[in-house]
């Protein structure tokens, strides 16, 4: 299997299974003397990790990172690192195999079991395999890295904005509620109302699906390309890799297609520091395929978990007819740990832009 790395001169290369002995990743393109520590990394990895809480799946990971290579303790006795590959260990410890033994020869409807069979003539029945959520900690610890190369200046923070018909009221938004609730919602009041919904839903054994949204603030102009190389083409594709999306926007995105010229164009004045100021920011902090020095906003919508109790009919890797349920420990509503992986492929995406930019044109910008 091929095209297991994402990115140009920072490059996330993952590896590993979701019922194999440990996962992981291989960061290339960092550049040295970057404080590192396998603490910087946890704390992002905690946010993602599975069994938090009623509403994710129940599979206990501790998913502690070590890492492997690419540190050295400087003289002062910071951990940084050298610039070569950093490699990072995530050892899985609650896999349960079994729960999928019965399906091992039927394709589960809405998942890859089918489409990977078609292509290779195997698959990894076992959780889905490489096709599993549990790959996305990898990259969640690739976008801890990315964060220490984009420094401080730029800060990266996603939120659940909708699960099923019911979205957030955009007026109660406060990024400092998000930490506080398992939804990582920034409406506090939404919180009650989607806690009651998602508990019928799993009692009901079934799924629904979520939309994650993902705002950089910081990011300077200037990062992208015109053409082939732009900021939100990259974007795009990175949400678009996530297991289970389905839709991405930048800025306004579909809703565009109401809005008259007048309306969407983010008209500019003079700010008060003598700098471009926009009046609004339907582009989604990207013009031409450029930031423009305006937030980031990046939605992506995250179909419903496709492993559930209620029986789907299907067919077998002999073509036979059959019915199947699908046991284990699954997320109701897999968009809820969608919301850290959004933040890191976010990250990744303009770690990698920084490093062109500067590749390109120097301390320019």
């Amino acid at each position: 299997m091929s095209h297991n790395t994402f990115g140009h001169l920072f490059r996330m290369t993952t590896w590993g299974e979701s019922h194999g002995p440990a996962i992981g990743c291989v960061v290339d393109g960092c550049p040295p003397g970057l404080p590192l520590t396998a603490e910087d990394i946890q704390t992002d990895l905690d946010r993602r990790k599975p069994g938090q809480s009623r509403f994710t799946t129940q599979r206990r990971e501790a998913d502690e990172v070590e890492i492997l290579s690419g540190v050295v303790t400087d003289a002062q006795g910071q951990q940084v690192t050298t610039g070569t590959p950093i490699s990072l260990l995530i050892r899985n410890t609650d896999q349960r195999s079994k729960d999928y033994g019965e399906i091992k020869d039927a394709f589960r409807p809405g998942h890859a079991d089918f489409t990977y069979w078609s292509k290779y003539g195997v698959r990894d029945h076992r959780g889905g395999g490489r096709s599993s959520a549990r790959e996305t900690a990898s990259r969640v610890a690739a976008g801890a890295i990315a964060r220490k190369v984009l420094g401080p200046g730029i800060v990266i923070r996603g939120a659940l904005v909708r699960i099923g018909r019911l979205a957030i009221d955009r007026s109660r938004w406060d990024w400092n509620v998000v930490a506080s609730n398992p939804f990582f919602s920034p409406d506090p009041g939404i919180v009650p109302e989607w806690e009651r919904y998602l508990d019928d839903v799993r009692k009901s054994g079934s799924s629904i699906g979520a939309v994650v949204e993902v705002v950089a603030e910081g990011v300077p102009a200037g990062l992208g390309a015109p053409l082939y190389g732009k900021l939100d083409q990259d974007l795009a594709s990175a949400m678009m890799s996530i297991n289970a999306v389905k839709g991405v926007e930048i800025g306004a995105g579909m809703s565009a297609a109401e809005l008259t010229g007048e309306a969407n164009a983010d008209e500019i004045r003079r700010g008060a520091d003598g700098k471009p100021h926009f009046l609004s920011n339907h582009a989604g902090g990207v013009l031409g395929g450029i930031s423009s020095g305006q937030p980031v906003v990046c939605r992506f919508a995250v179909k419903p978990t496709s492993s559930i109790l209620t029986p789907r009919q299907t067919i077998d890797s002999e073509g036979n007819e059959t019915e199947i349920v699908t046991k284990g420990r699954h997320d109701p509503c897999v968009g809820i740990r969608a919301v850290p992986v959004g933040e890191a492929m976010m990250a990744l995406v303009l770690a990698d832009h920084l490093l062109r930019h500067r590749a390109q044109n120097g301390n320019r910008g």
